[in-house]
């Protein structure tokens, strides 16, 4: 197994045996940092100058330093960093991967090879090695050469077909996801490799398409065409299918919450719950609350059922939702069991009674500006051997001297 139990002075967590050589500088940043909070050394390989990413806004109290960016910090928790051109230094990083377990990159397509750093060469020196690639569209085909940004990746992958207003141009998430979507695919994909390797003790070459985690990532909307099935459109708060119009973004007293508004034999018996609490709260009628709930697409698409009725039912329920705040309506959600949750602020998020029950953030040790802030914590938690992410960001150069603690030759 690779997951390992309590010993010694402190825990010995899942991946506490294994190291992480991180090679990623903005993009895909969050896969090793998963490999970390789960215990794995991860040290980040920065060029001469420092990462891209450190250069990233926000930054802290204003100052426009690699060392103060916000962005940075968010990902770089936990991991250490070293100072290395490894390609007027090649032979500093071969030594390094020959004693790494994982490789993260999200690399040009082809310039690890073209430099004499493709897997090929690193397997042969490092049999173990697993080496973990994020892409934008693949290494092989038409596209692989293709240049990339957040906004064409979220428009490739498909969410921004769903997202924003029908009569205007799409949106994406404002705060930038592909990558990390990406990143959460490939830490996995890491995990399974490393699984694999216990029983051959072979390593092997992990990818991770951007453009396909995003797809995967719409929950299966997008997908509709390549199963002949009816296409959904852009809609504001919800989506359009056919002439039928679904909502999912419902008002509050204090901003708004989101409603798996639907029907079906799946989803039909969520919106039951719903109108009769709708009902209970005065907002409909019987004969409202009484509907067909799951045969009630059937009943929309032949015509039994007007559009009038269905767009009545939705305005009920904005009428409800519209006299409670979203700690009401979350709940109502949690005692009636309905599919309604809360579209969260930051300042929710931070003063989240749910997370804070729960400890997650958390203030890492050590000293320097980097470990005077809060964090997210651990990504879950594990009774028998749980992460503790408190290991302070890494925010200062360093360079790999002639011998070092970093790798496992016993100085070179």
């Amino acid at each position: 197994e690779w997951y390992w139990p309590i010993t010694g002075e402190g825990m010995i967590m899942m991946l506490t045996p294994y190291r992480v050589l991180d090679l990623t500088q903005n993009h895909g940043a969050l896969c090793a940092q998963i490999l970390g909070d789960l215990g794995a050394d991860v040290i980040q390989i920065e060029p001469p100058g420092g990462a891209p990413g450190r250069r990233m806004a926000p930054f802290l109290n204003g100052h426009e330093d690699p060392d103060h960016s916000l962005s940075w910090w968010s990902y770089a928790r936990g991991k250490r960093s070293i100072e290395l051109d490894i390609d007027g230094d090649p032979e500093t990083f071969l030594r390094l991967a020959d004693q790494a377990d994982f490789l993260i990159e999200s690399e040009p397509v082809g310039s690890l090879e073209a430099r004499g750093f493709g897997y090929e060469t690193l397997s042969a020196r490092n049999p173990g090695i697993i080496q973990v690639s994020m892409t934008p569209y693949g290494s092989t085909g038409p596209k692989s050469g293709w240049a990339a940004t957040d906004i064409t990746l979220a428009a490739a992958g498909g969410p921004m077909a769903l997202t924003g207003d029908d009569d205007r141009a799409p949106l994406r998430v404002s705060v930038p996801q592909v990558w990390n979507h990406t990143s959460a695919e490939a830490a996995v994909g890491a995990l399974i490799a490393l699984h694999e390797r216990q029983r051959t003790g072979l390593g092997q070459h992990v990818e991770v398409n951007a453009q396909q985690a995003m797809t995967f990532a719409t929950q299966g909307y997008i997908l509709s065409a390549a199963v002949n099935d009816a296409v959904a459109q852009r809609a504001a708060g919800g989506i359009q299918a056919g002439e039928v119009r679904i909502r999912f973004s419902y008002p509050a007293k204090d901003g708004h919450v989101s409603i798996t508004h639907l029907f079906g034999a799946t989803l039909g018996p969520p919106t039951v719950r719903l109108m009769e609490y709708v009902y209970d709260e005065g907002f409909c009628d019987e004969e409202m609350r009484d509907k067909d709930w799951l045969a009630y697409g059937v009943l929309l698409a032949s015509g039994e059922e007007p559009l009038s009725e269905w767009e009545r039912a939705k305005a009920c329920v904005a009428a409800c939702t519209a006299s409670k705040s979203k700690a009401e309506l979350l709940a109502a959600a949690m005692e009636r069991r309905l599919l309604l949750a809360p579209m969260s602020t930051m300042k929710d998020v931070l003063d989240s009674e749910h997370l804070q029950s729960r400890n997650y953030f958390v203030k890492p040790e050590g000293e320097g500006v980097a470990a005077d802030v809060v964090y997210p914590g651990p990504f879950a938690k594990f009774e028998k051997s749980p992460m503790h992410a408190t290991r302070p960001v890494s925010y200062t150069h360093m360079t790999l001297p002639t011998t070092c603690n970093l790798c496992r030759c016993g100085g070179w």
